[in-house]
């Protein structure tokens, strides 16, 4: 007599059927991950050792004023008063933090405001690899790179490229045009009160002027300046003087 082969219930089917897509979507998410991961980490290392040549910013802004000036300089061609003053103005505790200023970070909190939470080491995240704005990508962006950034660059290398990429003017990118542009001076020879005026305009370059500077970069310079031989005095600049 013949025998009838026995079928599945059609929701069992169904059931086995999905699992293994289910497994495969898994697995190719895990593998988008790494891949991701592994080119962030070869994208921090090469520029650990590579001058970036542009940013998303910057490359837009060339395009939109037909070209930007720019002239990196090393870190040992800048006078050491300007990372003291960039330091002083945007991120006191630059080498006490591994990429986010707890400390900062809760006091904005409190106030309600993310004003002064963004340390230089995000600051340089976002003008060499991300692009500017406010939205949820660029932030979680932003915050996974940081770490990465602080774990294989020194902190001179974070200063000197910061230093190197930061906005002091439309179209003016880096301590090395921005300081003939304002002084008719070389990065190497800017003072303690003109270094002090280029950090103090960093927060609203297209608003503020170094070399025509109003009362409130005038007061903010002066404060920079005090803040600049604090953390000289009491070792906060060790992390990247030499």
């Amino acid at each position: 007599m013949a025998t009838r082969k026995k079928t599945a219930p059609k929701g069992k089917k169904s059931s086995k059927s999905s699992l293994p897509l289910k497994k495969r979507a898994r697995r190719w998410a895990l593998r988008a991950l790494a891949l991701a991961f592994l080119l962030a980490v070869l994208l921090v290392l090469l520029f650990r050792f590579v001058n970036p040549p542009t940013g998303f910013y910057m490359f837009s802004e060339s395009r939109r004023l037909g070209g930007v000036q720019r002239d990196w300089v090393p870190l040992e061609q800048i006078a050491p008063v300007m990372a003291r003053a960039a330091v002083a103005a945007e991120d006191a505790n630059f080498c006490n933090h591994w990429g986010f200023d707890m400390q900062a970070i809760r006091t904005a909190i409190e106030n309600g405001s993310a004003r002064g939470a963004s340390t230089i080491s995000q600051q340089t995240v976002k003008n060499v690899y991300l692009w500017h704005g406010r939205s949820w990508l660029r932030k979680a962006l932003e915050a996974g790179m940081t770490p990465l950034v602080e774990t294989l660059w020194p902190k001179r290398r974070i200063i000197e490229v910061y230093l190197n990429v930061a906005e002091f003017d439309e179209g003016v990118f880096g301590v090395g045009a921005a300081a003939p542009h304002y002084f008719g001076v070389a990065a190497a020879d800017l003072s303690a009160t003109q270094a002090a005026r280029l950090a103090a305009i960093l927060p609203d370059p297209k608003e503020r002027s170094a070399s025509r500077p109003g009362d409130f970069t005038r007061k903010r310079t002066a404060q920079i300046m005090d803040g600049a031989a604090t953390i000289r005095a009491d070792g906060r600049a060790a992390c990247f003087e030499s």
